[in-house]
């Protein structure tokens, strides 16, 4: 019962950090657009206490699966951002199956994909550009469209943004090893 209380938990911890680093949209279009890159921050101190209390399939599932169906019922989700999160979620679950459920190499080799789930959730503005700018200018602040605009039409920079996320990932679990003593 304990270990189930721990992993939703983590679930609503993981949630509230997509919730979070999404809301820095309001300073900058960019920021909501390059969050991704930053939020294995987050989500290695999450994943790694949760894979510790789960030494076998579901961690990324449980995690990945609330998340997404909250995103569902509220209506944030789109067909590319669902499929690419399922994906995802099924390679972490891969890598950790196959690395081990029990080993570092597992964890820290089964979060690489899962760091890059906050790309799914912004996907829509490179998928459905059009639609993204006329809800800018429905449910932003005057001029946000305008803003976003550059920062969509900057695919190498959103490229280079998902690419940077592998070695953020990297470094973030190694520091959350660290601190968490795992």
């Amino acid at each position: 019962m304990k270990k189930i209380l721990t992993l939703a938990i983590c679930a609503v911890l993981w949630f509230a950090a997509l919730c979070l680093f999404a809301f820095s949209g309001s300073i900058h279009p960019a920021c909501y657009a390059y969050a991704g890159t930053f939020i294995p921050l987050a989500y290695a101190f999450i994943y790694l206490y949760a894979a510790s209390k789960m030494k076998s399939f579901g961690v990324p599932t449980i995690l990945n699966g609330f998340l997404l169906v909250l995103l569902l019922s509220s209506g944030e989700a789109d067909t590319i951002m669902v499929i690419s999160i399922v994906v995802l979620t099924a390679l972490a679950e891969v890598l950790r199956k196959v690395y081990g459920y029990d080993t570092r190499k597992g964890t820290r080799t089964s979060f690489i994909p899962l760091a890059l789930t906050f790309f799914c959730y912004t996907s829509h503005w490179w998928t459905d550009t059009e639609g993204s700018l006329k809800a800018a200018v429905v449910e932003m602040p005057e001029g946000y469209a305008a803003k976003m605009a550059p920062v969509i039409d900057n695919v190498g920079l959103w490229i280079v943004m998902i690419l940077l996320t592998i070695p953020v990932a990297i470094l973030a679990m190694r520091l959350a090893e660290k601190v968490l003593k795992k």
